[in-house]
């Protein structure tokens, strides 16, 4: 018998995007795809809203970044991160891995 995603971490993930990027809508694109074939939180963070300072700090010359992290009780673990161009096979892995991350 094998376990479901159900007694896994969920994981996160956290699109860093900005308007106007190409490269964030092919991102943007294969992350929507694996999430209509898998549950995980999904949200997307504009760096370049005013109250997203401190990521534009961090971000502004490498959008799109991902992050996938496992959510453990009550915090996040530390972000495992994809830059610029990423698959969706490369997305889905690192969800598996955060998936896995005991709690």
């Amino acid at each position: 018998m094998f376990p479901t995603r159900a007694l896994f971490a969920k994981a996160s993930v956290t699109l860093f995007t900005r308007a106007g990027c190409g490269l964030c809508d092919t991102a943007k694109h294969a992350v929507t795809q694996l999430h209509k074939r898998r549950p995980f939180d999904y949200s997307e963070l504009d760096i370049m809203a005013p109250e997203n300072k401190s990521w534009k700090d961090v971000y502004e010359f490498d959008v799109p970044v991902l992050h996938v992290q496992a959510a453990l009780k009550d915090q996040l673990s530390e972000p495992k991160k994809l830059f610029h161009r990423f698959t969706e096979q490369e997305v889905e892995n690192l969800v598996d891995e955060a998936e896995k991350t005991k709690s």
